[in-house]
């Protein structure tokens, strides 16, 4: 078992910044997989950006723009997110993968408006 705590929503403007956190319950050394989804209403759910041990991957849309890090020592994986655009609005989701089980955090509100 895994639980994931996301936190870090909230409402910015446009070219703004935020850093979502998701903090999970077993070390995140021996997980293999930690990804950031999203899902904006009436869309479906999208991969954002995920690491794999020291392998980063991002979406097309946030590369340049959103950074995936994880700090060991805190069992945390965070989402910067920089320039901020209307698009990015959603909630925002963390995933992970152990022992070929997936796990869900309950999500974060991301909501990007003048």
């Amino acid at each position: 078992q895994v639980q994931l705590v996301e936190s870090g929503g909230g409402l910015v403007q446009p070219g703004g910044s935020l850093r979502l956190s998701c903090a999970a319950s077993h070390n995140i050394v021996e997980i293999a997989l930690v990804g950031w989804y999203r899902q904006a209403p009436g869309k479906q759910r999208e991969l954002v950006a995920r690491i794999r041990g020291g392998t980063t991957t991002y979406a097309d849309s946030v590369k340049g723009r959103f950074t995936i890090s994880r700090d060991i020592a805190k069992n945390t994986v965070y989402l910067d997110m920089n320039n901020l655009k209307p698009e990015d609005t959603a909630v925002y989701y963390c995933n992970a993968a152990l022992y070929s089980t997936g796990y869900w955090g309950q999500g974060t509100q991301v909501t990007v408006s003048s």
